[in-house]
């Protein structure tokens, strides 16, 4: 149904009403973004990050971390790993001076198998943090969604009450395990789901409630509000926004520029089609994964099997070109190339 262009001027846009009942996230890098959409929190990792830093606006950032690798000193590759470390910290630290709430860090994605060493990097990255005057509270690292990453975040949060976003999260397996494990918030992936979909059967488009991004997102936060689990879950990686329409509600929602800038200029009339009542009347039965039997549930689902291995493995190519990025503003000058 068209709305008249009176009405129109009456009505909150779809972004404004959104943000009523669910929390809008910025998925950027790019600090003008967030000035636009004022979220309460954004998100970041290391293509958003790649992408940001070869912006000509985010050069000084870039010759700060490069100094501070440099002044650590140690073997060329501690420093590009230091310089790396600090690049995503400077970024989150000016993206927490646009918003009110938090802003999210990703640990790198080559240790998504090596929970000990995630657990080193985390705490690596917020006394870096620290050095910049910014507290834990303000942080949320984001860790791939593998069991090993899992298990890092139970130990974060328990521990050294460090908040955790486990990413790359596909099955329902993935989110069960994370709600025993305590952490503060999930990111379950919305778009490449429909990816897997479209490229893998026949049916190449779908209404946004049979989307299965959206229908795995809705079980998800279903499933938690009817066993009082307190994980936030933060729907991501949108291809459209009806996918984002059709999870208003959910607790977070984080968004691309590009389809921010969309809502912001649609007006149609939004209702909430997640809430905490309708998911406490839902027939689901709860359910506890140990080890073994999360990596047989996983492995059962051939769909999320590959999305998490492909994602691990772009995020990870990301943080290799990053580094290059940084290992030739680090010594190719220096050696008078």
């Amino acid at each position: 149904m068209s709305v008249s262009p009176v009405k129109r001027q009456k009505m909150e846009s779809a972004l404004d009403q959104l943000k009523h009942h669910t929390t809008v996230v910025a998925d950027t890098g790019d600090f003008n973004a967030i000035d636009e959409y004022k979220p309460l929190d954004a998100t970041t990792n290391p293509s958003l990050i790649l992408a940001a830093a070869q912006m000509p606006a985010y050069q000084k950032l870039v010759d700060d971390a490069v100094a501070y690798g440099k002044k650590l000193g140690g073997s060329e590759e501690e420093q590009i790993k230091n310089a790396s470390d600090k690049l995503f910290v400077l970024f989150g630290a000016e993206i927490l001076k646009r918003i009110p709430g938090r802003v999210s860090t990703e640990v790198d994605a080559r240790l998504s198998f090596d929970k000990e060493g995630m657990i080193q990097r985390a705490r690596r990255l917020i006394d870096l943090y620290k050095e910049v005057g910014v507290g834990k509270d303000r942080i949320l690292i984001k860790l791939s969604s593998t069991w090993e990453g899992i298990q890092a975040g139970r130990v974060l949060e328990a521990e050294y009450g460090i908040h955790c976003n486990m990413t790359l999260l596909f099955s329902f397996a993935q989110a069960v395990a994370c709600a025993e494990a305590g952490v503060t918030l999930i990111s379950p992936f919305v778009g490449r789901i429909l990816d897997w979909y479209v490229a893998n059967g026949d049916k190449k488009t779908f209404e946004p409630s049979e989307d299965p991004g959206v229908k795995s997102v809705t079980k998800i936060y279903n499933y938690y509000k009817k066993f009082g689990y307190k994980t936030i879950v933060m729907g991501a990686s949108f291809r459209n926004t009806g996918q984002i329409k059709a999870l208003t509600g959910c607790d977070y929602l984080t968004i691309s520029p590009k389809l921010l800038a969309e809502l912001s200029k649609e007006h149609v009339k939004l209702t909430p089609t997640l809430s905490v009542k309708e998911a406490q009347a839902c027939d689901l039965e709860k359910i506890h994964l140990d080890e073994k039997a999360f990596r047989w549930h996983h492995n059962e689902d051939q769909m999320a099997v590959e999305k998490l291995s492909d994602g691990i493995r772009k995020f990870a190519a990301d943080a290799v070109k990053l580094e290059r990025m940084l290992k030739e503003r680090m010594f190719s000058t220096e050696n008078g190339k």
